[in-house]
């Protein structure tokens, strides 16, 4: 049953990690390859997630926490530096 489940989330991330992975390397602007980063640390923290609900513990939440913090300062301090250019 766990096996049918991990299958069941690890297959439809690893394919969203896949193209992710193929636009950070083929992303024809700055801005696209940043998104598929960012896509892709969305994709580690799903998995960290996933993997803690179905072995059911929690040593992973800290992981889980930074990932998050991570992210969200990543999308912050790039919004923050991309919107600040002047002409």
């Amino acid at each position: 049953m766990n096996l049918a489940i991990a299958l069941a989330v690890a297959v439809p991330l690893s394919v969203a990690a896949l193209f992710a992975l193929v636009r950070l390397v083929r992303g024809p602007a700055v801005l696209d390859r940043i998104v598929a980063a960012e896509v892709l640390l969305t994709l580690m923290v799903a998995a960290v997630g996933a993997e803690a609900a179905i072995n059911r513990h929690t040593t992973t939440l800290p992981v889980l926490g930074v990932l998050s913090l991570l992210g969200f300062v990543g999308s912050v301090s790039i919004v923050r530096f991309s919107g600040s250019e002047e002409p």
